[in-house]
């Protein structure tokens, strides 16, 4: 998926102070703070994969209800990303990370009173805050990368910055498939009722709250070495920018078609993906057991990493319009193949969608974005705002797969995939009018 989001806001003038380089050098071990921001992020999200088929089977949930565990996780964009905004423009960026990762600690530590509960809602909650202390790291993480450096090589950094987010969605699936799934029991919760219930529920969710805190130590310690070098960046902070004025920028048809397509396609991403354990384990694909199922998950987004490399010399020779079109018509093939066969055939087209994945945030991001001029920064706000998708279009795909089954889901995605193949063929051009209708609302 598209872990990676955009800024909010301009939040201030930042330059590195005279204990590390001038404007436009090089800060590496800056750098490698914000690499290691993209890394984990990107794989504790990408960890609700592995999440979803533990808690379906704990709680006896249907689809639909279980994917209330994205739309938990996803809500947090639509909600604290305009004030992720005014945090980082009050307290500045590196405070700002410190902030983020405290709450991502704080969402590890709610899954020990969830499991002690044993109450679904408060597994959702533990959720809830994770993602917002995430949306925090992404406000600081994309805008901060692109500073530490010479200005003609940010868009190399984000690249390679991007790459190690795709590497934690890679190889966070697999360690928790072995650490969560492993312990799957072989008995009914179906069968249990009361106090039996609620014990077997803290029994089984022993090994969430072993790996929860594992993250949660880590984070701390990551909050502690970013506190340290909190002052390795001199920031004029500015306390005045209207965020809320942004939203007029959705009178541009093309920035408005993209935004609709940052919610489409994180949404499509983190429906598959949140299915692709259940769907494995089915007799007419792989027919794999859960742990097995799970561990298979990174070849999706692995996928994504690859697919990364070969789009960034791609897109160097291609209209990047025509590339997304391209890709987009492969995924709603490869749903096609999918839906429509058995057996090896079905899981591996599945899986194989991560790999035409990989360009699809970015170069909508960037089509929808361009042209805007000197409100680029306020468009990034939104398309934020829009990986809301994230929690809306997996519910709609579980409950689709409740009422049709599995394989028939799959629609959902596929209309979402469509949705994007028209943007690309629509912003195939390049467009120089988006930045002359927003001069005037700048000011």
């Amino acid at each position: 998926m598209a872990k990676a989001g955009p800024s909010l806001a301009r939040p201030s003038e930042t330059t590195l102070n005279k204990s590390a380089a001038q404007p436009g050098q090089d800060a590496p071990d800056l750098r490698l703070f914000v690499f290691a921001l993209f890394f984990i992020f990107g794989g504790i999200t990408s960890l609700n994969d592995v999440l979803i088929p533990k808690l379906k089977e704990l709680f006896t949930l249907s689809y639909a209800q279980v994917m209330l565990v994205q739309s938990a996780f996803f809500a947090a964009y639509f909600i604290v990303s305009i004030p992720a905004a005014a945090i980082v423009k009050r307290v500045g960026y590196m405070r700002a990370a410190v902030v983020g990762l405290l709450t991502m600690m704080a969402g590890c530590l709610l899954f020990v009173p969830a499991s002690l509960s044993a109450l679904f809602e408060i597994f959702l909650l533990a959720l809830f805050v994770l993602a917002t202390g995430i949306t925090i790291i992404q406000v600081v993480t994309n805008p901060l990368i692109s500073l530490l450096g010479n200005p003609s090589t940010a868009h190399s950094r984000l690249t390679f910055a991007q790459a190690f987010n795709s590497l934690g969605t890679t190889i966070f699936p697999y360690v928790g498939s072995a650490l969560i799934l492993a312990s799957i029991s072989k008995v009914d919760p179906a069968t249990l009722s009361g106090r039996a219930l609620a014990l077997f529920r803290r029994q089984e969710t022993r090994t969430i709250i072993e790996t929860y805190l594992g993250l949660a130590a880590a984070l701390g310690v990551l909050a502690w070495l970013v506190y340290l070098r909190r002052n390795r960046l001199a920031e004029t902070l500015s306390q005045h920018a209207d965020i809320l004025k942004s939203f007029d920028l959705l009178r541009l048809p093309r920035f408005a078609f993209g935004t609709a397509c940052i919610f489409l396609y994180v949404g499509a991403e983190v429906a598959i993906g949140s299915l692709i354990v259940n769907y494995l384990e089915q007799a007419s694909t792989l027919g794999l057991a859960a742990e097995n199922a799970g561990k298979h998950v990174p070849f999706y987004w692995g996928g994504a990493l690859v697919g990364r490399f070969i789009g960034s010399y791609v897109l160097r020779l291609a209209s990047p319009g025509k590339v997304l079109a391209f890709n987009a018509s492969m995924v709603v093939l490869l749903i096609l193949i999918s839906a429509n066969s058995v057996g090896a055939i079905s899981g591996w087209s599945l899986l194989a969608i991560g790999l035409f994945n990989s360009i699809m945030f970015p170069t909508i991001f960037s089509l929808a974005s361009e042209g805007l001029g000197p409100r680029a920064a306020d468009g990034s706000g939104l398309l934020c705002v829009a990986i809301v998708g994230g929690a809306i279009v997996p519910l709609i795909t579980g409950r689709a797969a409740d009422l049709m089954g599995l394989k028939a889901s799959l629609v959902v995605p596929a209309i979402c995939y469509l949705g994007i193949l028209s943007f690309g063929l629509f912003a195939r051009h390049a467009v120089k009018t988006q930045a002359t209708l927003t001069m005037a609302s700048s000011h």
